[in-house]
């Protein structure tokens, strides 16, 4: 990346890795205890740790009441249901219905600390409203949407009716004839489909009036100081990072609110690609101040936000899709991760290894994440990982709309869908937003997938330390120390895979369903998850405010890059396609009546 600033400055750990400054031991294989409040990847790894000690503190000590009671209640009917009829009963999914509308997030102390932490509200005229809506203008918008959201209650009555008389018929015949089981459990998912619907009207339908712009501010100014306490323990004058944060905090207001606008939303163009090119947007025409580049510090922020991430990766979660998720996600990644990166070396000749293997890590693992780790392991330039994350976003954009209409129009599985995009599109919220296009089935699979193929983040980063120190960058007659590799491992990933261990242990600990009450709609959903948007979009302001067009020039010559990603990504898609289909179709097509 090509920074504004001054000769000799130092803008982020890394730089001060490779210059040896304020302490950073350079010496190769050594390392010092001094590392531990000194450097950047470990103060990722306290600051993550901070934030997910207050939110279990505040969510596992304040239960919903009468939460186990709703709990024993609800899985006593489901229970009973199981044995009497051979799908899921109507009174099966009231009964999961009443378990899943106990939710930490209702509560009052959690709706306090979402006003505190959102980001911007949606609009779709007026960008006004992203920050303020008065009680009038939001009487009008629940007036315009009360007619659909009536309409959709209307609709999913006359399901409920349907599903009721064909589980009846079904019931009759002591649920002995197959042809009646199916017509019950088509009208029954049917049901479910207006249900959702329902929901999704009635919030456009419950709008309340919102003030943001104070709460905002506050955000803006207690993350500038949660950031400036490591900034300052690292050798920066906290002040210049704090004046410097507010700019660069500003700009991902800004993302925020453009990538809320409604048609953005439909298009699905995010706040990712709205801060990386709003940033560049200001680099590449008046200029980043100087004052403020002591706060672009991309890597900071996005290791703190990958921390945060690891406690959203649940073991428990990933069991339930068993060996053929694991298969799609395990074995398919490092196959293509592999073949990619000798693509790119032996084929098209891509002059820059570094280069190489993070575009490789970037589409075959779980794009930016993968892609900053690995960019660590083998010290690859940052104008380098700049490129590969813009080529991540354009493609996962792209990816997100044409992968589910292209699923439709085929008429693919839902399943098999899933776990298609839960392999290939890069971004875990793009995986999301896809597989919610297709239906509840697939955003499940596609999202576990994805789940399952983050984990791989650390072992990818790992992999690449070793083989980086031991071929790439080996001297001849010269042993590689595991020190050597040590010093090279992005540490962060230590904080990554400690958080999601916790998490999963604390999760099996006090039960499933405790667990999705507390820490999925709690601790994540209520605290951490928001925060870890926040993270990555300031990190992806910073890639834009740091990133001279000129930089990435000359890495675009011949257009290797490009031909690399196509090419890898195209791979990609047809092995996870295949692997998907034979493990869940084939090899174990038993999974598909547990999803």
């Amino acid at each position: 990346m090509a920074f504004h600033r001054p000769q000799g400055e130092v803008t982020n750990m890394a730089d001060q890795a490779r210059s040896g400054k304020q302490g950073y031991v350079q010496d190769k294989g050594t390392s010092s205890w001094s590392d531990l409040i000194r450097t950047e990847d470990y103060w990722a790894i306290w600051l993550g740790f901070v934030l997910l000690a207050i939110g279990l503190y505040l969510f596992l000590n304040r239960p919903p009441e009468g939460m186990d009671a709703t709990i024993d209640a609800a899985n006593a009917v489901m229970e009973a249901e199981a044995q009497r009829a051979p799908f899921k009963s109507l009174a099966w999914y009231d009964a999961q219905g009443k378990k899943a509308t106990l939710k930490s997030t209702n509560e009052d102390f959690a709706k306090t600390i979402k006003k505190w932490t959102s980001k911007p509200h949606g609009w779709k005229s007026n960008p006004v409203e992203a920050f303020y809506l008065d009680g009038e203008g939001a009487d009008a918008k629940n007036e315009a949407a009360k007619p659909k959201y009536e309409a959709a209650k209307k609709t999913t009555a006359m399901r409920r009716a349907e599903a009721e008389a064909a589980e009846a018929a079904a019931g009759a015949a002591r649920f002995k004839e197959e042809g009646l089981n199916q017509k019950a459990e088509t009208a029954i998912m049917a049901w479910r489909g207006a249900k959702a619907a329902e929901s999704a009207a009635k919030k456009k339908a419950s709008v309340k009036p919102h003030s943001q712009l104070g709460f905002l501010a506050a955000l803006g100014i207690f993350m500038a100081f949660f950031f400036g306490i490591g900034m300052k323990a690292m050798g920066f004058p906290m002040l210049r990072f704090v004046i410097g944060f507010l700019f660069v905090f500003a700009i991902a207001v800004l993302a925020y609110v453009i990538a809320g606008q409604a048609t953005m939303k439909e298009f699905g163009i995010g706040y990712a690609a709205w801060a990386i090119l709003i940033g560049l947007l200001i680099s590449n025409t008046v200029g980043t101040p100087r004052w403020a580049m002591s706060a672009v510090q991309v890597e900071f922020y996005i290791k703190t936000g990958l921390v945060l991430l690891g406690a959203e990766i649940l073991f428990s979660k990933i069991l339930v899709i068993g060996v053929p998720g694991i298969f799609v996600a395990w074995v398919v990644t490092p196959i293509v991760l592999t073949c990619t990166y000798l693509f790119g070396q032996k084929i098209i000749k891509m002059p820059s290894k570094t280069l190489n293997i993070t575009l490789s890590a970037d589409m075959s693992v779980c794009g930016v994440s993968a892609a900053i780790a690995t960019a660590g392991a083998c010290r690859a330039k940052k104008e380098e990982l700049t490129l590969a994350v813009g080529l991540s976003l354009v493609f996962t954009s792209i990816m997100m709309v044409v992968m589910p209409a292209f699923i439709k129009a085929v008429g693919m599985s839902e399943i098999l869908g899933g776990a298609w995009m839960g392999g290939t599109i890069d971004a875990t919220g793009a995986v999301a937003a896809a597989g919610a296009f297709l239906g509840e089935k697939a955003l499940y699979v596609a999202a576990t997938i994805k789940m399952i193929q983050n984990v791989l983040i650390g072992v990818i980063a790992f992999c690449v330390a070793v083989y980086w120190c031991a071929k790439v960058e080996a001297v001849p007659g010269q042993r590689v120390g595991l020190m050597e590799i040590w010093y090279r491992f992005p540490k962060f990933v230590i904080g990554f895979i400690a958080a999601s261990i916790a998490l999963s242990t604390l999760y099996e600990a006090i039960g499933s369903d405790v667990s999705a009450v507390t820490i999925d709609n709690g601790v994540i959903k209520g605290f951490t998850k928001i925060l870890r948007g926040w993270f990555f979009c300031l990190a992806f302001v910073s890639i834009g405010l740091a990133t001279n067009f000129r930089a990435l020039k000359e890495h675009f010559k011949g257009g290797k890059p490009l031909i690399l990603y196509v090419c890898g990504q195209s791979f990609n898609l047809l092995l996870t396609l295949t692997m998907a289909y034979i493990m869940f179709f084939k090899v174990f097509p038993e999974i598909l009546e547990k999803i």
